[in-house]
C-alpha cells in the first residue's frame, strides 16, 4: 500500500477518489489480494495434495475451490485492517457498503475460473507452476489497485473491461468509498460477461482433464 502510495499518488500525482489516497489504495488491494489468492493457491493444490488425488476417489474440483473460505478469512482479517485505516484518517463509509458481499462473491467467481484452468494446466504440466507468480504479478500493475479506473481514456475501456478483475475492483470502492466512485452499467456488464465466461471454461477445461489427474499426478 506504501509503495503504491507514493509510487502513483506522490510520484505519478494520480488523483484519489473518494477518499485519501491509502484508503483508496487499500480498497483497491483487498479484492486483488482475494483474486491472487484464490488463483495462486488454487492452482498449486492438487500438486501439494498428490497423494490424497492418488490414492482416493472424490470430486477433484473440490480441493481448489476449498481455497475460496481460505482467501474470504484472510479477506476478513484485511477488512478489519481497513477499518483501522478508515478510523485513522476520520473517514465513514457510506450505505453503499451493504452491497460489498455482492462484489465479493464476484471475485470469487472471477478468480476461480482461471484457477481451475490453471489447476489442470499445473498437473499436466509442472514447470507452469513458474509462471503463475508472473501472471500474477503482472496483473498486479494492469488492474486499478494503485490507481482509478478514470484515468484510463476513454478509447481503451472497453479493451480495459476484459480484465476480468476490474469491475470487482472498481466494485469494492464503490461499496467502501461512496462519494467520488463510479461503477457504470457497461462496465458492470462487461464484468459479469467475462467472469461467466471464464468461470465455465475453467470448469469445463478442468471436468475434461480430471479423470486423468490420478496418472498424471
Amino acid at each position: 500500500m506504501v509503495i503504491f502510495s507514493l509510487l502513483f499518488g506522490r510520484v505519478a500525482k494520480l488523483p484519489s477518489v473518494g477518499a485519501a489516497y491509502p484508503i483508496m489504495v487499500f480498497a483497491g488491494l483487498l479484492p486483488w489480494f482475494l483474486f491472487s489468492s484464490i488463483l495462486s493457491d488454487a492452482s498449486n493444490s492438487l500438486i501439494a495434495n498428490t497423494n490424497l488425488v492418488s490414492k482416493i476417489y472424490f470430486p477433484r474440483i473440490i480441493i481448489p475451490s476449498a481455497n475460496v473460505v481460505v482467501a474470504l478469512v484472510d479477506l476478513a482479517v484485511n477488512l478489519v485492517m481497513l477499518a483501522g485505516l478508515m478510523a485513522w484518517y476520520s473517514f465513514v463509509p457510506t450505505w453503499r457498503i451493504v452491497f460489498l458481499p455482492v462484489f465479493i462473491l464476484l471475485v470469487s467467481v472471477a478468480s476461480l475460473g482461471p484457477a481451475l484452468w490453471l489447476t489442470a494446466l499445473n498437473v499436466k504440466y509442472r514447470d507452469f507452476r513458474y509462471i503463475i507468480p508472473f501472471i500474477v504479478q503482472f496483473g498486479l500493475y494492469i488492474s486499478p489497485v494503485g490507481f482509478s479506473s478514470t484515468v484510463v481514456p476513454e478509447r481503451w475501456r472497453l479493451f480495459y473491461y476484459l480484465n476480468p478483475i476490474v469491475g470487482p475492483i472498481d466494485g469494492f470502492r464503490w461499496c467502501l468509498l461512496g462519494a467520488g466512485t463510479s461503477l457504470n452499467r457497461e462496465e458492470l456488464l462487461f464484468s459479469l460477461i467475462v467472469n461467466t465466461f471464464l468461470l465455465l471454461l475453467g470448469l469445463s477445461y478442468f471436468r475434461a482433464t480430471e479423470r486423468g489427474f490420478a496418472d498424471v499426478i
